[in-house]
């Protein structure tokens, strides 16, 4: 799991997700968690270099964990069904939490996340408990919120499915700030959206990671 967690994190840079040592990245380890190391950078983490820890802030062995390993840990602590996170600075998703803005039901997919839109969790001072719990509140019943003024954060069953939900956010959030700028998008009503969710519990594979 420790070369999981690194493989992630590195792949989140890769994919522009994040860019130097933005973001982190962990995994559910028994009543703990796996967490990427604060200040390294995405291309150089080793799983020798993932911190093991308690949800409660024990860490064993060297290392320290991310300072953002509290809204990691309170987000463990609520959801039983998130057992991979990934936070990000990426582009589009950023921007739009630098507005200030929810994402709303302009597209059918915003149900892939679990509700009607992407929550906006207000603006916190990074690495304190209360982003935790703002995070924890906004992103509750959901598999990602936006965090203002700062980034975003998801979870899903397992690293490709954290993976694969950060970069659906982004292409959200990309695709709706092209539709702001070119007009106001329509947005789908709570019965298309009903519907939409009712499609995503019956088609394919889909599940919460969708």
């Amino acid at each position: 799991m420790r070369e999981a967690v690194a493989a992630l994190y590195r792949e989140l840079g890769a994919r522009g997700l994040n860019v130097g040592n933005a973001g982190n990245a962990s995994a559910r380890h028994g009543a703990g968690m796996l967490i990427t190391p604060t200040g390294i950078h995405g291309d150089t983490v080793t799983p020798e270099g993932v911190v093991e820890m308690t949800l409660e802030g024990d860490v064993a062995g060297p290392g320290h964990p991310s300072s953002e390993w509290q809204m990691h840990a309170e987000i463990y602590r609520a959801d039983p069904e998130a057992m991979v996170i990934v936070h990000t600075h990426s582009d589009h998703a950023t921007a739009l939490a630098c507005l200030n803005l929810p994402l709303p039901a302009f597209h059918y997919a915003v149900a892939g996340f679990g509700g009607d839109d992407v929550r906006i969790a207000p603006y916190v001072t990074f690495g304190t408990p209360e982003l935790a719990h703002a995070a924890a509140a906004a992103i509750a019943g959901r598999t990602a919120c936006l965090l203002a003024n700062h980034g975003m954060i998801c979870h899903g069953r397992d690293a490709a499915g954290a993976l694969l939900t950060a970069v659906r956010l982004e292409t959200l959030a990309r695709q709706y700030l092209i539709a702001r700028a070119a007009g106001t998008p329509r947005l789908l009503t709570p019965a298309e959206m009903a519907a939409a969710h009712e499609r995503y519990r019956t088609y394919g594979q889909q599940t919460r990671d969708a």
